[in-house]
């Protein structure tokens, strides 16, 4: 039993978790967070304790173990851009003020996302971790999950004893990581391991089209973590993919390893993967297909079709506002297909017509003309209006139950493609997003989800075949097209490093 003389531990449970796109002009507020998920106290147990989401992974530890589990604050926006001084300053405030209170305790679980930017703290999880490990002193044991796609700084490493990042991308195993997480909590508190964290971080970073975890060449790195979770006392070998579209010093793929109190094992494993990426590297850079090209094939293609909108993906930050794959299959005219568009303007002039109202609008936003604001007009039929809330309750990416996109409104085009037009950002990540609004996907030749992989675990179920879309916008796949200023240097696929 999680017990010290006689008495339950006592571990806080908090996390500020954010995965920030410094190539977008609109910033994430505090508003941004209020609008997804900021949680308190009996809040946090009540929306994660039975969740495929490492919170529900850590809460079956602790009940289990019997600790007396402080939970204080979770805050988790969107993805999106940086996030404003005075939204992080705010929920830092927040956060320490609770702790400095809670104190004294046992033990610390973190939820950072590991590659949160803000306007003051461009390391924004390693800051907020380091004000944690400060107040709570250098003998209590901080453990905590990380997303792959983290950009790990030196800093958060410091600051904890032992992060775990997911195996998984779409991330599917976030209960099981918590849970991972958990058991070492405990062994930390029970003093039978003590956590040494190693952190290489190779000149590579992954382009993020080559990031789906269950296929080559990413099988190529987990299977040899695998392998290396073997050796005598490794506690975790995480491979952390990295998040290629923030412009920080630790932007990168890199390899994290906790073993216990044996440094030089974990240094050799950390560079034993370091040395597989490095040889491997011209694998992980991909290779990119037109829209045009991709709607040649799909009359030959088993339907129906998951067409994935990589410059709009709203898992990697993007508004989500796209028509640049709705204007293809509206061009042609011979494929029916779904697909969702961030409008909260359009929204408005629509939720004055009644159902089977038929109304000119201009929605969304054509990138292929550029990034400045071009929408797209159509003819279209109003299908439906709805209040946006939906629940997810099998495992899916980001391990999140309730999602909310605000007032949204159901529209056909003329051609017989129906667009779902929401008030708040929502990514792909659930079939529920249709079927609770009375959408078969089935029904669909093919369905536009706006993302690279996490919408595989949700959309994989009903489609019979995938296909990622070279367009454009803010995370458009190919990252070396994009401006940096404060990336490492030198750094492949942008550098050669063979010297």
């Amino acid at each position: 039993m999680g017990q010290r003389q006689g008495k339950p531990y006592r571990v806080a449970l908090l996390g500020l978790y954010h995965e920030s796109n410094t190539f977008i002009a609109r910033k994430t507020t505090f508003e941004d967070f209020q609008n997804s998920h900021l949680l308190r106290g009996e809040e946090i147990i009540a929306e994660y304790r039975d969740a495929y989401h490492e919170i529900g992974g850590m809460l079956a530890v602790m009940d289990r173990e019997g600790v007396e589990v402080l939970p204080l604050l979770f805050a988790e926006a969107t993805p999106g851009g940086t996030v404003t001084a005075a939204a992080y300053q705010r929920l830092l405030n927040e956060m320490t003020t609770l702790l400095a209170e809670t104190l004294p305790i046992d033990g610390c679980l973190v939820v950072p996302h590991g590659a949160g930017v803000s306007e003051e703290q461009r390391d924004m999880d390693g800051h907020w971790l380091g004000k944690v490990r400060e107040l709570v002193g250098p003998d209590v044991p901080i453990v905590g999950t990380i997303d792959p796609h983290a950009n790990v700084s030196r800093a958060m490493v410091e600051a904890t004893d032992a992060l775990i990042a997911y195996r998984t991308n779409p991330h599917v195993d976030q209960r099981d990581t918590g849970r991972i997480a958990g058991e070492l909590m405990i062994k930390c508190l029970n003093g039978t391991i003590k956590p040494n964290q190693c952190l290489a971080k190779p000149p590579v970073t992954i382009s993020i089209e080559q990031q789906y975890t269950a296929a080559y060449p990413c099988t190529l790195l987990y299977e040899e973590a695998a392998v290396l979770m073997q050796w005598p006392g490794v506690l975790s070998v995480s491979v952390v993919l990295g998040f290629p579209y923030a412009d920080v010093p630790e932007m990168g793929t890199s390899f994290l390893v906790v073993t216990d109190d044996d440094r030089q094992a974990g240094v050799a494993v950390a560079q034993r993967l370091e040395a597989l990426l490095i040889t491997h590297r011209y694998a992980f850079v991909g290779k990119l297909e037109t829209v045009d090209a991709q709607l040649a094939e799909m009359y030959r293609l088993e339907k129906p079709i998951l067409w994935l909108d990589m410059g709009d993906n709203v898992g990697g930050g993007s508004l989500g506002d796209s028509v640049v794959l709705l204007k293809a299959l509206e061009r042609d005219g011979r494929l029916r297909g779904f697909t969702c568009i961030f409008d909260p303007v359009a929204v408005t002039v629509l939720r004055k017509y009644e159902r089977g109202a038929q109304v000119k609008i201009l929605f969304g936003n054509d990138y292929s003309l550029g990034l400045s604001h071009n929408p797209y007009a159509a003819k279209v039929c109003i299908l439906d209006k709805v209040d946006g809330k939906f629940r997810e309750t099998t495992p899916r990416h980001g391990g999140q139950v309730q999602y909310d996109m605000g007032e949204t409104v159901l529209v056909e085009t003329a051609a017989g493609n129906v667009v779902m037009i929401h008030s708040l950002r929502v990514p792909p990540f659930s079939l529920s997003q249709l079927t609770s609004f009375g959408l078969d996907p089935a029904g669909f030749d093919v369905l536009i989800a706006k993302g690279v992989n996490a919408p595989i675990a949700a959309y994989g179920t009903v489609c019979h075949t995938i296909m990622q879309a070279n367009t454009p916008g803010v995370t458009q796949a190919d990252m070396t097209t994009m401006e940096f200023r404060v990336r490492p240097k030198p750094l492949f696929p942008f550098e050669d490093i063979s010297t």
